[in-house]
């Protein structure tokens, strides 16, 4: 059996872990591995590449994806779908493993039931995906976040100032809440719940009050300032730029420095704002990340040889399993509310 293997969507640490196993277990199994080169722009373009075990030495520790990722929507082509099936059969491709977001396995999924034989294997610095318990992305996402809040809290105490930290997470603030907990933030703000910037600011003057001169404030690109209309949910994201891309999302960016400007206006403290950005993607994955992500790739290609297709690699608790790609991608995971209870104990 012809394999075709592709990433998708923005990069993470640990993809060339998963493509590293897939292609070492599938040729164990007796089968032959394309690379796809660029996600889903590849395979609409015949840009392929031959994976053997020298393709793929050395790159466990490295972070990107050696076979390169675009956030390409097939069904934003015309004829997108026949294209990607003809393409296959005349490249001898009988079969795909998609890694991705939501995005890439959403078209995995549509794929599949068109007629195309794809496993799935979850990626997302987000930790967003459901039907798994964790992405491989999200740990070492986290750890490069606490590193920096860490490094934030020294210079914020020399010189008494309050700094809030930007790190990712459109919809879900999974980065946030866990690096926020390990960082000693004393304000965490995330999607899930719209914050009130007057109560961010009486927790930043109470803490001054009692002699602390200096707070961290850690919050998600896609957090959203409640609003007297809708206490609960709803609020508006802040946009860098109102271009979408293929999958319809717009781009997030500058919440962070928005806060900065209020919390300094609001409060008389002085406030700087660092954005994180695509550190966060950036580097070597950690350890966690590489054992997750080779776990996931050799079940992935075990998939394959056994010609279970439509399912995507899953963690549930300490045990990789089989889930329905469709179940994947019905709905985003979104941060428990009871966690961020608990860091709510600590705000302040």
């Amino acid at each position: 059996m012809k394999i075709g293997i592709l990433t998708g969507g923005g990069d993470c640490p640990g993809l060339n872990a998963v493509i590293r196993a897939v292609v070492r277990k599938s040729l164990q199994n007796g089968h032959e591995v394309i690379g796809i080169r660029e996600g889903w722009r590849g395979i609409l373009e015949n840009n392929f590449m031959t994976l053997d075990l020298d393709a793929i030495s050395g790159i466990l520790p490295r972070g990107g994806t050696i076979l390169g990722t675009s956030r390409t929507n097939v069904y934003k082509v015309e004829n997108g779908e026949e294209k990607v099936k003809q393409n296959m059969k005349d490249a001898g491709i009988d079969c795909l493993v998609a890694i991705g977001g939501e995005d890439t396995l959403g078209v995995a999924s549509k794929l599949y039931k068109g007629g195309v034989k794809v496993v799935g294997v979850p990626k997302t610095i987000d930790n967003d995906l459901n039907a798994t318990d964790y992405t491989f992305g999200f740990d070492t996402a986290v750890n490069i976040a606490t590193e920096a809040i860490d490094r934030l809290h020294t210079t914020a105490e020399a010189h008494n100032r309050v700094m809030v930290v930007e790190v990712m997470g459109r919809h879900a603030g999974w980065i946030a809440v866990h690096a926020g907990i390990a960082g000693g933030a004393d304000v965490i703000l995330i999607p899930e719940k719209p914050f009130d910037l007057d109560e961010v600011c009486d927790v930043i003057t109470k803490r001054h009050a009692r002699g602390k001169n200096f707070s961290i404030v850690v919050v998600s690109e896609g957090a959203k300032l409640k609003t007297e209309n809708n206490v609960d949910k709803d609020g508006s994201f802040v946009l860098s730029s109102m271009e979408v891309d293929a999958f319809g999302h717009v781009k997030l960016g500058g919440i962070g420095n928005v806060i900065a400007e209020e919390i300094e206006k609001r409060t008389g403290f002085e406030t700087r704002a660092t954005v994180l950005g695509y550190i966060q993607r950036g580097g070597s994955p950690t350890a966690f990340d590489r054992v997750l992500g080779t776990r996931l790739g050799v079940f992935a290609a075990d998939l394959v040889d056994k010609g279970k297709f439509g399912y995507m690699a899953a963690l549930k608790g300490k045990d990789i399993v089989a889930v329905k790609l469709e179940e994947a991608v019905g709905e985003l995971k979104t941060v428990d509310l009871e966690l961020y209870k608990v860091a709510e104990t600590f705000f302040g």
